[in-house]
């Protein structure tokens, strides 16, 4: 859309020279960040998560970021140094980074001007012997771009911090994942080692019900049946060794490693702590911390202002002027000097359409922000209920399960010696505490796991926060 104004707004020849000075001047204002918005990011990372998050841009803190990885591999990992490996090498993460540059040169672009334009006519023609001349030269300037500038850059800016939160996010995200993968890959080793345990119990059972058989003292049921435990033991051995390598080979991609075998991780599982946290207020603490909402929340902003601007322009969205000069008859005739206004007139379109949409849009992100904020409550209780069902199941492991069939072990290997009972009850007696403790070192993985869900839900969901950004395009100011 384009407006009646005429030159008369302008004032004389000197004002309009001098707001073409002082656009040229504010234009030059625009600048890039020495840290590009990640110390935001760094912060956001420390204190969220605890970890030290880098930006790589240049070969020399890539080889300090190497040499930092490789001395976390040294030595077998704990959760927290997964998770700076993560941090440091993920290369996906790496490229995430520079959605801090791309969003940074978009704020630096709304607040310059853009170029000059330059126009040109020359004609001539003879008559009676004599060359006469028709030349215009005009160098104009965007000025309504200089208007609607304060607002693009604020529109911008809140994009630009919208992207520092969503960069933040993903970090948290990457860490979130990083720790379930690691604890769920020294669960899988540790689940082998037990099952291996099963297995060999339950061959020993099998090849003892065999040698009895042959000699008549066993029948053919009682072999089948160990028989039947030893390949059913097998059989689960297999599954959870490749369970096992599955698990190893997610987390060495979320390390950004090349092989699985640049991984040292301890034979167990963190113990259960003694108590669980308890967060009584966790839904508020999730409304007031979350990042994903903090970006929704600056997104409906940016689009409130960009509503406002919308208005402005409405009957205006190109308005340019510039010193002209215009010479006709002969060369030596001289030039006559003035200024050029251009501008669209609004006879066919009033704006109205423009209008509708950003309030379409505007409401459409208020809506989504309100459901932004139930689905984060829910998901908070959810994840606040899954760690504490999964502490008290791996605490009846601990206090109860394993105990009691621990005890029933030392019982019946007594009744064994006394000859009360026989091999194979003893046999059948040792895989079931193999599984039992088995079961327990699942129960411990989900609670790391729900430990690990619970801190993700308190700092944000990435989905949540991935609306689309405000362009400079959709905020009516002009891109020419």
């Amino acid at each position: 859309m384009r407006s009646t104004l005429s030159a008369r707004h302008f004032g004389s020849t000197k004002t309009l020279n001098a707001l073409v000075l002082g656009t040229l001047v504010l234009s030059g204002c625009a600048s890039f960040s020495p840290d590009g918005g990640f110390d935001t990011v760094r912060e956001t990372t420390r204190a969220r998560i605890g970890a030290d998050a880098q930006w790589v841009r240049s070969d020399e803190a890539r080889k300090e970021i190497d040499t930092r990885v490789i001395e976390l591999l040294a030595k077998p990992l704990a959760a927290e140094d997964a998770v700076q490996v993560a941090i440091y090498n993920n290369r996906g993460l790496r490229a995430a980074f520079y959605d801090l540059g791309i969003s940074e040169a978009e704020m630096v672009q709304a607040g310059r001007l853009p170029n000059p334009h330059f126009s040109m006519l020359r004609t001539s023609r003879a008559e009676n012997g004599v060359r006469e001349f028709k030349i215009e030269q005009v160098l104009t300037f965007n000025l309504f771009a200089l208007i609607t500038m304060p607002l693009a850059v604020e529109v911008e800016k809140r994009n630009f911090a919208q992207t520092q939160r969503m960069t933040a996010l993903e970090v948290a995200r990457l860490a979130s994942e990083t720790r379930k993968a690691y604890f769920g890959a020294i669960a899988a080793e540790e689940s082998v080692r037990y099952l291996r345990k099963v297995k060999q119990a339950a061959e020993a059972g099998a090849g003892l019900a065999r040698k009895m058989a042959e000699v008549g003292n066993f029948n053919r049921l009682q072999q089948a049946r160990e028989q039947g435990f030893y390949a059913s033991a097998a059989l689960e051995l297999a599954r959870a060794e490749q369970a096992s390598i599955a698990a190893r080979e997610r987390l060495t991609k979320l390390l950004g490693l090349p092989s699985p075998q640049a991984i040292r991780l301890p034979e167990r599982l963190p113990d259960l702590p003694k108590l669980p946290d308890e967060l009584p207020a966790v839904e508020q603490t999730a409304l007031d911390q979350r990042l994903d909402l903090q970006a929704v929340r600056l997104e409906t902003e940016a689009l409130a202002k960009n509503l406002g601007l919308t208005q402005a322009t409405r009957f205006i969205n190109v308005l340019e002027f510039g010193p002209a000069r215009v010479l006709e008859g002969t060369r030596d005739s001289g030039y006559k000097r003035g200024y050029e206004v251009s501008f669209e007139l609004p006879i066919f379109d009033f704006g109205g359409s423009k209008v509708a949409k950003a309030e379409a849009i505007y409401g459409q992100a208020v809506e989504r922000a309100a459901e932004a904020a139930i689905n984060a409550r829910s998901e908070v209780r959810e994840a606040y209920s899954a760690y504490r069902n999964s502490f008290d199941i791996a605490k009846h492991y601990r206090d109860e399960i394993v105990p009691l069939n621990k005890r029933i072990a030392e019982e019946n290997l007594l009744r064994y010696n006394g000859m009360l009972i026989g091999v194979f009850d003893l046999l059948a007696d040792a895989r079931s505490q193999i599984s039992s403790v088995n079961s327990y070192i699942e129960s411990l993985r989900d609670y790391w796991i729900a430990q690990s869900d619970l801190q993700m839900a308190l700092i944000g969901k990435p989905s949540l926060a991935a609306a689309a950004r405000t362009s400079p395009a959709s905020t009516g100011r002009p891109d020419h």
